[in-house]
Protein backbone atom coordinates (compact mmCIF):
# COMPACT_ATOMS: atom_id res chain seq x y z
CA UNK A 1 0.00 0.00 0.00
CA UNK A 2 2.77 2.41 0.98
CA UNK A 3 4.64 1.74 -2.27
CA UNK A 4 1.46 2.42 -4.31
CA UNK A 5 0.93 5.78 -2.60
CA UNK A 6 4.56 6.74 -3.20
CA UNK A 7 4.30 5.84 -6.89
CA UNK A 8 1.06 7.80 -7.28
CA UNK A 9 2.57 10.77 -5.47
CA UNK A 10 5.65 10.82 -7.68
CA UNK A 11 3.53 10.32 -10.79
CA UNK A 12 1.24 13.16 -9.78
CA UNK A 13 4.19 15.44 -9.08
CA UNK A 14 5.66 14.59 -12.48
CA UNK A 15 2.36 15.33 -14.19
CA UNK A 16 2.08 18.71 -12.45
CA UNK A 17 5.67 19.62 -13.45
CA UNK A 18 4.96 18.63 -17.04
CA UNK A 19 1.85 20.82 -17.11
CA UNK A 20 3.81 23.73 -15.68
CA UNK A 21 6.48 23.33 -18.40
CA UNK A 22 3.83 23.21 -21.12
CA UNK A 23 2.20 26.40 -19.83
CA UNK A 24 5.58 28.13 -19.45
CA UNK A 25 6.59 27.15 -22.98
CA UNK A 26 3.34 28.55 -24.34
CA UNK A 27 3.39 31.86 -22.52
CA UNK A 28 7.12 32.58 -22.15
CA UNK A 29 8.60 31.13 -25.33
CA UNK A 30 10.60 33.56 -27.49
CA UNK A 31 9.50 33.16 -31.09
CA UNK A 32 12.42 34.01 -33.39
CA UNK A 33 11.87 35.81 -36.65
CA UNK A 34 11.88 33.07 -39.34
CA UNK A 35 13.75 35.45 -41.65
CA UNK A 36 16.84 35.13 -39.44
CA UNK A 37 17.51 31.63 -40.76
CA UNK A 38 17.06 32.77 -44.35
CA UNK A 39 19.33 35.77 -43.85
CA UNK A 40 21.97 33.70 -42.05
CA UNK A 41 22.06 31.34 -45.03
CA UNK A 42 23.11 34.28 -47.22
CA UNK A 43 26.15 34.89 -45.02
CA UNK A 44 29.38 32.85 -45.42
CA UNK A 45 29.04 31.08 -42.07
CA UNK A 46 32.66 31.51 -40.94
CA UNK A 47 31.59 33.29 -37.73
CA UNK A 48 34.78 35.36 -37.73
CA UNK A 49 33.26 38.35 -35.92
CA UNK A 50 34.72 40.88 -38.35
CA UNK A 51 31.27 42.43 -38.76
CA UNK A 52 31.38 43.49 -35.11
CA UNK A 53 28.91 40.85 -33.92
CA UNK A 54 29.37 37.46 -32.28
CA UNK A 55 28.84 35.52 -35.48
CA UNK A 56 26.70 35.28 -38.59
CA UNK A 57 23.45 34.60 -36.68
CA UNK A 58 24.02 37.60 -34.42
CA UNK A 59 24.70 39.79 -37.46
CA UNK A 60 21.48 38.53 -39.07
CA UNK A 61 19.53 39.38 -35.90
CA UNK A 62 21.01 42.88 -35.85
CA UNK A 63 20.12 43.41 -39.51
CA UNK A 64 16.50 42.51 -38.81
CA UNK A 65 16.15 44.25 -35.45
CA UNK A 66 15.66 47.64 -37.13
CA UNK A 67 15.94 47.22 -40.89
CA UNK A 68 18.37 49.78 -42.28
CA UNK A 69 20.01 50.60 -38.95
CA UNK A 70 22.77 48.00 -39.41
CA UNK A 71 24.62 48.25 -42.74
CA UNK A 72 24.44 45.34 -45.17
CA UNK A 73 28.14 45.58 -46.10
CA UNK A 74 29.78 44.67 -42.78
CA UNK A 75 30.79 41.14 -43.80
CA UNK A 76 34.30 41.20 -45.30
CA UNK A 77 34.29 37.43 -45.77
CA UNK A 78 31.25 37.62 -48.04
CA UNK A 79 32.33 40.76 -49.86
CA UNK A 80 30.21 42.65 -52.36
CA UNK A 81 28.21 39.59 -53.45
CA UNK A 82 26.95 38.93 -49.92
CA UNK A 83 26.28 42.62 -49.27
CA UNK A 84 24.08 42.85 -52.36
CA UNK A 85 22.22 39.63 -51.50
CA UNK A 86 21.52 40.84 -47.96
CA UNK A 87 20.48 44.28 -49.17
CA UNK A 88 18.15 42.81 -51.77
CA UNK A 89 16.40 40.68 -49.16
CA UNK A 90 15.96 43.62 -46.79
CA UNK A 91 15.16 46.18 -49.46
CA UNK A 92 17.98 48.52 -48.53
CA UNK A 93 21.14 49.87 -50.17
CA UNK A 94 24.16 47.54 -50.16
CA UNK A 95 26.73 50.30 -49.72
CA UNK A 96 30.30 50.31 -50.96
CA UNK A 97 32.48 47.28 -50.28
CA UNK A 98 36.26 47.58 -50.42
CA UNK A 99 37.93 44.20 -50.02
CA UNK A 100 40.92 44.17 -47.73
CA UNK A 101 43.48 41.48 -47.07
CA UNK A 102 46.06 40.94 -44.35
CA UNK A 103 49.77 41.62 -44.88
CA UNK A 104 52.63 40.59 -42.59
CA UNK A 105 55.09 43.50 -42.49
CA UNK A 106 58.19 41.38 -42.12
CA UNK A 107 60.50 39.60 -44.55
CA UNK A 108 63.04 38.40 -42.04
CA UNK A 109 62.88 34.62 -41.96
CA UNK A 110 65.32 32.49 -39.96
CA UNK A 111 67.95 32.65 -42.73
CA UNK A 112 68.01 36.47 -42.76
CA UNK A 113 67.05 37.43 -39.21
CA UNK A 114 69.00 35.58 -36.48
CA UNK A 115 67.71 34.45 -33.11
CA UNK A 116 69.05 35.79 -29.81
CA UNK A 117 68.54 32.55 -27.93
CA UNK A 118 66.88 29.14 -28.20
CA UNK A 119 63.25 29.37 -27.19
CA UNK A 120 61.91 26.03 -25.99
CA UNK A 121 58.52 27.04 -24.66
CA UNK A 122 54.96 26.88 -25.93
CA UNK A 123 54.70 27.33 -29.71
CA UNK A 124 52.73 30.54 -29.41
CA UNK A 125 53.81 34.05 -30.43
CA UNK A 126 52.42 35.77 -27.34
CA UNK A 127 54.14 33.25 -25.06
CA UNK A 128 57.45 33.61 -26.93
CA UNK A 129 57.17 37.41 -26.90
CA UNK A 130 56.64 37.32 -23.13
CA UNK A 131 60.04 35.63 -22.64
CA UNK A 132 62.56 38.43 -22.79
CA UNK A 133 60.72 40.18 -25.61
CA UNK A 134 61.00 37.14 -27.87
CA UNK A 135 63.89 35.06 -29.16
CA UNK A 136 64.35 37.00 -32.40
CA UNK A 137 67.20 39.50 -32.52
CA UNK A 138 64.84 41.98 -34.18
CA UNK A 139 62.40 42.99 -31.46
CA UNK A 140 59.81 44.03 -34.05
CA UNK A 141 59.80 41.16 -36.56
CA UNK A 142 57.64 38.07 -37.00
CA UNK A 143 58.35 35.40 -34.38
CA UNK A 144 56.89 32.68 -36.59
CA UNK A 145 55.19 30.48 -33.99
CA UNK A 146 51.91 30.39 -35.89
CA UNK A 147 49.40 32.12 -33.61
CA UNK A 148 48.02 34.02 -36.61
CA UNK A 149 47.73 30.85 -38.69
CA UNK A 150 45.79 29.06 -35.96
CA UNK A 151 43.11 31.76 -35.69
CA UNK A 152 42.65 32.20 -39.46
CA UNK A 153 39.25 30.67 -40.37
CA UNK A 154 40.17 30.51 -44.06
CA UNK A 155 43.57 28.82 -43.75
CA UNK A 156 45.14 31.79 -45.54
CA UNK A 157 48.22 32.09 -43.31
CA UNK A 158 51.24 29.89 -43.96
CA UNK A 159 54.20 29.54 -41.61
CA UNK A 160 57.13 29.03 -43.94
CA UNK A 161 60.07 26.72 -43.38
CA UNK A 162 62.02 29.84 -42.39
CA UNK A 163 59.60 30.48 -39.50
CA UNK A 164 57.87 33.46 -41.10
CA UNK A 165 54.14 34.08 -41.41
CA UNK A 166 52.93 34.60 -44.97
CA UNK A 167 49.35 35.54 -45.91
CA UNK A 168 48.02 34.20 -49.18
CA UNK A 169 45.93 37.11 -50.43
CA UNK A 170 43.82 34.93 -52.72
CA UNK A 171 42.60 32.95 -49.68
CA UNK A 172 42.31 35.82 -47.18
CA UNK A 173 38.71 36.77 -46.35
CA UNK A 174 39.69 39.99 -44.60
CA UNK A 175 38.32 39.09 -41.16
CA UNK A 176 41.28 40.64 -39.30
CA UNK A 177 41.59 37.80 -36.77
CA UNK A 178 45.33 37.54 -37.42
CA UNK A 179 45.77 41.27 -36.81
CA UNK A 180 44.24 40.97 -33.35
CA UNK A 181 46.32 37.97 -32.31
CA UNK A 182 49.78 39.24 -33.33
CA UNK A 183 51.61 40.39 -30.16
CA UNK A 184 53.97 42.58 -32.17
CA UNK A 185 51.23 44.34 -34.16
CA UNK A 186 52.99 43.81 -37.48
CA UNK A 187 50.02 42.53 -39.48
CA UNK A 188 47.99 45.17 -41.32
CA UNK A 189 44.79 45.12 -43.36
CA UNK A 190 45.44 46.64 -46.77
CA UNK A 191 43.33 47.13 -49.92
CA UNK A 192 43.24 43.98 -52.02
CA UNK A 193 45.11 44.25 -55.29
CA UNK A 194 47.99 46.38 -53.98
CA UNK A 195 51.28 44.83 -55.00
CA UNK A 196 54.19 46.91 -53.64
CA UNK A 197 54.97 46.64 -49.93
CA UNK A 198 57.63 47.60 -47.40
CA UNK A 199 58.09 44.37 -45.47
CA UNK A 200 59.59 45.79 -42.32
CA UNK A 201 58.15 46.88 -38.99
CA UNK A 202 61.28 48.09 -37.20
CA UNK A 203 61.50 51.76 -36.14
CA UNK A 204 65.18 51.37 -35.25
CA UNK A 205 68.00 53.30 -36.93
CA UNK A 206 69.86 51.75 -39.86
CA UNK A 207 72.89 50.32 -38.01
CA UNK A 208 70.69 48.56 -35.43
CA UNK A 209 68.40 47.19 -38.14
CA UNK A 210 71.35 45.81 -40.17
CA UNK A 211 72.62 43.91 -37.12
CA UNK A 212 69.24 42.29 -36.57
CA UNK A 213 68.06 41.59 -40.12
CA UNK A 214 69.48 41.43 -43.64
CA UNK A 215 66.24 42.65 -45.23
CA UNK A 216 65.15 45.37 -42.82
CA UNK A 217 64.47 49.01 -43.67
CA UNK A 218 67.55 51.13 -42.89
CA UNK A 219 65.80 54.47 -43.37
CA UNK A 220 67.81 55.53 -46.41
CA UNK A 221 64.76 57.52 -47.73
CA UNK A 222 65.50 56.54 -51.35
CA UNK A 223 62.03 55.05 -51.86
CA UNK A 224 60.34 58.12 -50.38
CA UNK A 225 62.23 60.26 -52.89
CA UNK A 226 61.27 58.02 -55.81
CA UNK A 227 57.59 57.86 -54.82
CA UNK A 228 56.96 60.80 -52.45
CA UNK A 229 53.18 60.66 -52.82
CA UNK A 230 52.83 56.99 -51.91
CA UNK A 231 55.73 56.29 -49.52
CA UNK A 232 56.45 58.31 -46.40
CA UNK A 233 59.06 58.02 -43.69
CA UNK A 234 57.75 57.26 -40.22
CA UNK A 235 60.91 58.19 -38.40
CA UNK A 236 63.50 55.74 -39.77
CA UNK A 237 60.93 53.39 -41.27
CA UNK A 238 59.50 53.70 -44.79
CA UNK A 239 55.77 53.01 -45.03
CA UNK A 240 53.43 52.68 -47.99
CA UNK A 241 50.36 54.91 -47.95
CA UNK A 242 47.80 52.46 -49.30
CA UNK A 243 45.29 55.25 -49.82
CA UNK A 244 47.41 56.27 -52.82
CA UNK A 245 48.29 54.33 -55.95
CA UNK A 246 51.81 52.91 -56.18
CA UNK A 247 53.12 51.15 -59.26
CA UNK A 248 56.72 52.37 -59.40
CA UNK A 249 58.97 49.37 -60.00
CA UNK A 250 61.98 51.59 -59.37
CA UNK A 251 61.30 51.65 -55.62
CA UNK A 252 61.51 47.86 -55.62
CA UNK A 253 64.61 47.60 -57.78
CA UNK A 254 66.61 50.27 -55.97
CA UNK A 255 65.88 49.33 -52.35
CA UNK A 256 69.37 48.54 -50.99
CA UNK A 257 68.18 45.90 -48.52
CA UNK A 258 65.37 44.48 -50.68
CA UNK A 259 62.79 45.04 -47.97
CA UNK A 260 60.48 46.53 -50.62
CA UNK A 261 58.86 43.79 -52.66
CA UNK A 262 56.21 43.33 -55.31
CA UNK A 263 53.84 40.42 -54.81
Amino acid sequence: MGITIAVLTLGGAGLVCALILVVADRFFAVHEDPRIETLTALLPGVNCGACGFGGCVEYARALLAVVGATPANLCPAGGAETAHAVAAMLGIEAGATDKKVALVLCGGDSARAPRRFLYNGVADCAAAHAVGGGDKLCRHGCLGYGSCARVCPAGAVEITAGQLALVHADLCIGCGACVKTCPRKLIRMIPAGRTIHVLCNSPEKGPAVKKACQVGCIGCTLCAKLAPEAIQMNGFLAAVDYARELDNQEVVDKCPTHCIVRR
